[in-house]
């Protein structure tokens, strides 16, 4: 063989070679795609303080993007498409994870927010029918209308003597109030700010959830919490403070159960009712996991309750024509006059009155499009899959869906998506029309669940 036909020889089998790897890479890449990188868990700490608007900014651009960690990936979407998969589709391989339950048990334990599996359905299903008794919504109703008054009567007196508030503070105080009425069946009376033992359990309330929220940004807390220093030594004086007053009332409660007749005892409030199945299965509910329970369902409705009241009033100041608008349609359909007093007023809120005020319902919403109470929902991926757009995720990962930067994408709510526009809620006879749930994600699209 001659120089030349080596060399074409060579040529001809380093081609194929070439051809041979090129074919092998478009194929693994094609097995294998995965959202594009547009940073890591170091700019989550950056951007900590304006972290949703981050998350918007990128989700602008990808629909679904993804930031590298340690030891898996972060994954963020406002795909409703995605959100219907991991929520409804395959929901069984998302969840909770060993990942969050980690971040979330010493304050949350093994409740509903915390846990996956047998102990989440157990919860859901204990929670579902005791919410569905008549008794339970009418002493919840009660206890919301009359901490309502209250809290009129507080602004009122302020606003008559031109006195600045923090509206959102007494927003937090007023349904921590209300929640732990609900939960407890106690008075923990924080909005008059003389119970010292309330005002140190909400105090510890509201640092150990900003703790525990920190944990998810600081890759050392295992190591402060293993030597008892900084961020988590402070969570865990928060955490026994919690826990004594929390204790401290099952005791009482199932103490006072006790010295009655289960059928005489109204069991109005959630650890009544609870004590009151405790009989029933003594192994599962024991007294940590009615703390655990109940400390959870304060916190799915304290702070929800008052960020959205909060941003809800914002919005008011912002378009002083809805308060026109809203004052109108609730006077309507309460039939209430300028003269009655506030108690008075509550008094008529029944669900009938309720179920007219179409267009608080709408600007509720819309509020909680712009401001969702809970900006991001993550879940832990169970084993391999593959999401709708043929984006591959891995064991471990993370993928959490964005209802914060889903109410701010154009290409769900059009070219206004940033404008605040209850109408967008409302047909042309004025009467609220719900959205799909996995493109108003506010409520986690629960009802898809249910």
């Amino acid at each position: 063989m001659d120089f030349l036909s080596f060399r074409y020889s060579i040529t001809l089998i380093a081609t194929a070679i070439a051809c041979l790897c090129l074919h092998t890479f478009i194929k693994a890449a094609t097995k294998r795609r995965h959202p594009p990188v547009t940073g890591s868990i170091f700019h989550q700490l950056y951007y900590f303080s304006t972290v949703h608007d981050y998350h918007t900014d990128l989700a602008a651009r990808f629909k679904t993007f993804r930031l590298f960690a340690p030891t898996h990936s972060l994954i963020y979407t406002v795909d409703p498409a995605v959100v219907e998969y991991i929520l409804r589709t395959n929901y069984a391989n998302y969840g909770k994870g060993s990942y969050n339950h980690e971040n979330l048990k010493d304050f949350l334990g093994d409740g509903i927010f915390a846990v996956d599996g047998e102990k989440w359905r157990h919860q859901r299903k204990l929670a579902s029918y005791e919410f569905s008794t008549k008794n339970l919504r009418d002493f919840s109703s009660d206890v919301f209308r009359s901490n309502a008054a209250r809290l009129s009567l507080i602004i009122s007196k302020a606003a008559n003597s031109n006195q600045a508030m923090d509206i959102q503070d007494l927003f937090m105080r007023s349904t921590l109030d209300s929640i732990f009425k609900v939960g407890f069946g106690d008075d923990l009376d924080t909005l008059s700010g003389l119970s010292e033992e309330g005002n140190s359990f909400a105090k510890a309330f509201d640092d150990s959830s900003d703790l525990i929220l920190w944990r998810y940004v600081d890759i050392f807390w295992k190591i402060k919490r293993f030597l008892g220093i900084g961020s988590e030594a402070e969570l865990k004086k928060n955490i026994r403070v919690i826990d004594g007053f929390a204790y401290k009332l099952i005791h009482r409660k199932t103490q006072s159960m006790s010295e009655q007749q289960n059928d005489t005892m109204k069991k109005e409030d959630i650890l009544s009712r609870f004590l009151a199945e405790k009989k029933k299965d003594p192994k599962n509910l024991n007294d940590k996991y009615l703390r655990d329970i109940i400390l959870n369902f304060i916190t799915a409705g304290r702070d929800t309750t008052a960020v959205t009241l909060s941003w809800f009033f914002y919005m008011l100041c912002k378009h002083p024509s809805l308060q026109e608008k809203l004052a109108r349609e609730i006077k309507e359909a309460t039939k209430a006059n300028d003269s009655i007093s506030i108690a008075e007023f509550t008094s008529m809120l029944t669900e009938e009155a309720l179920e007219k005020m179409q267009y608080l319902h709408a600007a509720l919403t819309e509020t909680l499009r712009i401001y969702p109470a809970v900006p991001e929902d993550p879940k832990i991926c169970f084993s391999d899959d593959t999401l709708p757009g043929g984006f591959d995720v891995k064991k471990g990962d993370m993928v959490c869906f964005l209802p914060y930067s889903m109410g701010r994408m154009k290409f769900l709510w059009g070219v206004d998506a940033g404008v605040f526009r209850p109408e967008r809620w409302l047909d042309e006879n004025g009467v609220f029309q719900p959205e799909n749930p996995f493109k108003f994600t506010a409520f986690q699209a629960c009802s898809s669940l249910t």
